[in-house]
């Protein structure tokens, strides 16, 4: 929700961080959660941090449960519970629709630097991503 976003936001400090959101139902999530996976596994090392936040209702989680562990998502991940998608997404990014996937790249300060709407040119994010580490 709202309160944990902005903790999870803040706990990262330190690192950089990218935040997506996805959800079962999204092909386009599904298809490039194993490049982010793969991803983070290079960078890791350098400070890099994954952080998945799946848009699953509460009936899909054993699913979006069961896919997280079949590609080997290793980061930290979350199930979206806000009472209020509007102000969730406006907190997120106010220019964010809420479509998905959607991922925020956040540096070491907690500053989020770029926002990633749709379906995303992985080499422009992994660059992205390597001028913050």
């Amino acid at each position: 929700d709202e309160a944990g976003y902005s903790k999870l936001v803040a706990a990262s400090k330190g690192k950089v961080t990218l935040v997506n959101f996805w959800a079962t139902y999204c092909v386009p999530c599904r298809k490039e959660m194993p490049e982010l996976v793969a991803l983070e596994a290079r960078l890791r090392a350098r400070g890099f941090q994954f952080v998945t936040v799946s848009a699953d209702e509460p009936e899909q989680r054993a699913a979006a449960k069961a896919f997280l562990d079949k590609i080997k998502v290793a980061s930290p991940a979350y199930i979206r519970t806000a009472k209020d998608d509007d102000k969730f997404t406006a907190l997120v990014d106010p220019k964010w629709n809420g479509a998905l996937p959607a991922s925020f790249l956040y540096d070491r300060q907690g500053r989020k630097v770029k926002s990633f709407f749709g379906e995303t040119d992985l080499k422009a994010l992994a660059a992205a991503i390597e001028k913050l580490l």
